[in-house]
């Protein structure tokens, strides 16, 4: 039975990545600076700026998942996200590749495309963003993001170490659905995530195709759901809220997602299961 450790599984994201692993039959250890509400399998207490603590928290792994964070801007101050986030995923990946670890997942974010916390407004340069679109954070949040997944492409050229970096969109939790019908019929809320979403079961399940594939370097992937968070058609909504957007890279006829998710499907032959249409009445 392989061995994952998982930062943050105490986190509203983390404890669906280690319900889903422990289902799996994998052992899950979950590394938190804080105990999880329901706990599966072994919690250790670590503060992952230390790297001892690193070290200890992932000896005898098979692979990581790294999701621990600040998880979003303006919840601590500038600095300690950046610090905090960049510090933190060094160290993860440094233990791993001292431990001889040879496959890692970390939760990067669609933040890191700058719109999302963005201080001057700007909308994508073409839709749907995909993994080669330009990431253009002003905020540290974003920022550490960016950094990060350097780090990761830094890791795999110095050691071979497959890490693949999730951009993950907005984060829904099930009992998240009870707050949709309050944005579904609003293009201005929810534009600057570009109405992405995405269900926290197949954010798990993205973790552990990831893990499983073989071959990938290091890459980042895209995950959001295939439709957006609104009732509203997507052309509709990019007209109301970025008209200025002109490159369309896929018909958009309906309500496809504006975060493209095609690379997830190709490389991890991932595909959302969760639909926010299936638990919300319009």
């Amino acid at each position: 039975m392989a061995k994952v450790v998982v930062t943050g599984g105490s986190g509203k994201l983390g404890r669906w990545v280690v319900r889903h692993f422990a289902e799996r039959g994998y052992e899950v250890v979950n590394a938190d600076a804080v105990r999880p509400q329901e706990p599966v399998g072994q919690t250790l207490l670590v503060d992952l700026t230390r790297l001892g603590e690193v070290y200890g928290a992932l000896a005898g792994a098979d692979a990581v998942v790294h999701l621990a964070a600040i998880p979003a801007a303006h919840i601590r101050t500038s600095e300690v996200t950046f610090a905090n986030n960049v510090v933190s995923t060094y160290n993860v990946l440094e233990a791993a590749a001292g431990l001889g670890i040879r496959k890692a997942v970390i939760a990067s974010s669609e933040s890191s495309y700058g719109i999302v916390f963005a201080v001057n407004r700007f909308g994508p340069s073409y839709v749907p963003v995909d993994e080669d679109h330009p990431q253009l954070p002003q905020d540290s949040y974003g920022l550490s993001k960016v950094v990060n997944e350097q780090t990761a492409d830094m890791f795999h050229r110095r050691t071979g170490m497959q890490v693949v970096s999730l951009r993950i969109g907005n984060v829904i939790a099930p009992d998240d659905y009870a707050r949709f019908p309050s944005f579904l019929h609003d293009p201005a809320q929810r534009d600057r995530i570009l109405w992405s979403y995405v269900d926290t079961r197949d954010i798990a399940e993205a973790c552990r195709l990831a893990i499983e594939a073989d071959g990938l370097g290091s890459v980042a992937i895209n995950l959001a759901a295939d439709d957006t968070s609104s009732a509203i058609p997507s052309r509709e909504l990019l007209a109301a809220r970025y008209p200025e957007v002109r490159d369309f890279r896929q018909p958009l006829n309906g309500h496809e997602t504006l975060l493209g998710n095609a690379r997830a499907k190709r490389l991890l032959g991932w595909q959302p299961k969760h639909r926010w249409r299936d638990y919300v009445r319009e």
